[in-house]
């Protein structure tokens, strides 16, 4: 039904076309291509507003890298028709006086092995397809879709079964004994009716922040219907987003999947070329309550003043608020310091006497991100820590806990966790490089008792009203390595081959589950597919 409606309301869009202009620019986030734009996104002599993504790239700063970089035919010869589809150029690829069309097939293939834990054999059979464009300047859009079936090693195939969702991607069906199928899909369709305005309508997701992870909003729960305003005033940027989310976990009384609402506020502010502040905030309501009284979408929400609605949902509303802060400071143009702080509930007097209170729940973030580091061209490197409270985004119930479709809507491994994870990624020519080095520490629920770390579990049950500390419950840790190269096919749509080495290890007193994978595949797109994923309840 989403699909069906957001397809007419793109169909709307494009017909309502206006004058000719320079077209738009709009590139789907994905961590690993964005770090080839660090250079110029995060140096010294710009004021780019780096930690609200996806970017429009055009009229920008970042836009001759960008073109750069979806340009790879630029050795100077003449190249055939076939030569031009397979390396530079969209499958269908019509350019007018003002609009232009693209239309690509999607294949996106894998094989594993796993030499480690059960040895099981790993594979992705997607088939997807996207088109998209432009009319004048002020109109894009673009849709994509994929059909998958999949074998995952085991790890992946718990975090299934308790969650019942592909990481990242939609709800799981069993296909036959080992394996799963689902459908995936994304639209988007962005209006710029004055320069310093865009009304972007779709079904997909928003980061905000200038690290690997976000506490606000990333890109790892399934896609959502979303409308969002984004102005941009001189060094100011400002978001308001609405969102329509579903909760298959907080079923009613007839077993029906309930949804929800969220409202979002970003506002990122450029104080100089080197400094940067931003203010968050949001709300997230049910759309009917446990007895089955429809409440709906409540037009108070309808407010664009950020931190208005949290101060009155903090002072008895029902529902579930959020507000936080972001930062960064560039230290030089090969280094930039960031952090996030992001508070779900204050209580002042245990706060500050440190006793743990379950009520206090809070995360924060540091990082160092950067490029050309130690004067290479093209070598990117992100360094992170994340550590979350025991009991943060969860909520008196699943329904207004901070998550979508059966995942948390921030951090993927929700809460009472300390994260370190150093990433580093090379580029040369069509050759892509990169590496992922993560540790977490981290407690999961034992004995029936929630610890804190589940946001679907109610808060106000903890296994402890004071005292709590992170690593609570069964002490877990994680050791995560992963590698990646890549021989970029076609970068219009990420089309690649692509080799990954995988190790996991992650042990308690209960179990110790150890993976250790070899993949090759072919694969397109920018979606976005994490592997580095934390438990949630003991195995």
């Amino acid at each position: 039904m989403y699909m069906k409606k957001i397809s007419i309301i793109i169909i709307l869009l494009i017909a309502a076309g206006g004058a000719a202009f320079a077209q738009v620019e709009y590139q789907p986030y994905n961590y690993q291509f964005y770090q080839k734009l660090n250079e110029d996104a995060y140096s010294t002599q710009t004021m780019e507003h780096t930690s609200l993504k996806p970017y429009f790239m055009d009229d920008s700063l970042l836009k001759f890298r960008y073109d750069t970089l979806m340009d790879r035919n630029n050795d100077g010869k003449q190249h055939g028709w076939g030569y031009r589809k397979l390396f530079n150029e969209h499958l269908i690829d019509i350019k007018g006086t003002n609009s232009t069309f693209y239309a690509d097939l999607l294949p996106d293939f894998t094989v594993g092995k796993n030499f480690s834990g059960g040895k099981e054999n790993t594979s992705l059979i997607s088939y997807g397809a996207q088109f998209g464009g432009t009319v004048s300047n002020k109109f894009y859009y673009n849709f994509m879709y994929f059909g998958n079936q999949a074998t995952f090693p085991e790890y992946i195939s718990t975090y299934i079964g308790q969650t019942g969702v592909i990481p990242g991607q939609a709800k799981a069906h069993t296909n036959g004994i080992n394996g799963y199928d689902w459908q995936y899909y994304t639209a988007v369709a962005s209006y710029t009716p004055i320069k310093f305005l865009n009304i972007t309508l779709g079904h997909d997701r928003t980061f905000i922040g200038d690290g690997y992870r976000s506490l606000f909003l990333s890109d790892y729960s399934s896609p959502s219907p979303f409308l969002k305003l984004t102005a941009t005033l001189g060094n100011v940027k400002y978001m308001v987003m609405w969102t329509y989310m579903n909760d298959p976990i907080d079923l009613d009384s007839l077993g029906h999947q309930r949804h929800k609402w969220g409202v979002f506020h970003y506002l990122d502010w450029n104080v100089s070329k080197r400094v940067s502040f931003g203010f968050f905030d949001s709300v997230i309501w049910y759309d009917r309550d446990d007895k089955g009284n429809y409440r709906g979408f409540d037009v108070t929400y309808l407010n664009p003043i950020t931190f208005l609605r949290p101060l009155e949902a903090s002072n008895g509303s029902p529902d579930n608020a959020l507000i936080g802060g972001t930062g960064k400071y560039k230290i030089a143009d090969w280094i930039t310091m960031y952090g996030q702080f992001m508070l779900d509930e204050f209580q002042s007097q245990q706060f500050f006497n440190d006793q743990g209170s379950y009520r206090n729940k809070f995360g924060y973030q540091f990082g160092f991100k950067g490029a050309n580091l130690f004067g290479v061209n093209g070598l990117n490197y992100d360094i992170e820590t994340n550590t979350v409270k025991p009991y943060t985004y969860s909520e008196r119930g699943p329904i207004i806990s901070y998550t979508s479709n059966g995942e948390p809507l921030a951090q993927p491994w929700g809460a009472n966790f300390r994260e370190y994870v150093g990433l580093i990624n090379y580029s040369y020519k069509r050759f892509d490089f990169s590496g992922e080095a993560d540790y977490g520490h981290y407690g999961l629920d034992i004995n029936g008792l929630n610890y804190g770390k589940d946001p679907f579990e109610d808060y106000t049950n903890p296994a402890k009203t004071e005292g709590n500390y992170i690593g609570q419950g069964l002490t877990t840790n994680m050791y995560y390595l992963d590698g990646k190269v890549a021989y970029v096919l076609n970068p219009k749509y990420n089309l690649r081959i692509e080799v990954e080495g995988l190790y996991r290890d992650e042990k308690n007193t209960m179990f110790n589950d150890k993976t250790a994978m070899l993949t090759i595949g072919i694969r397109s797109s920018f979606r976005a597919i994490y592997s580095d994923l934390a438990s949630y309840k003991p195995h």
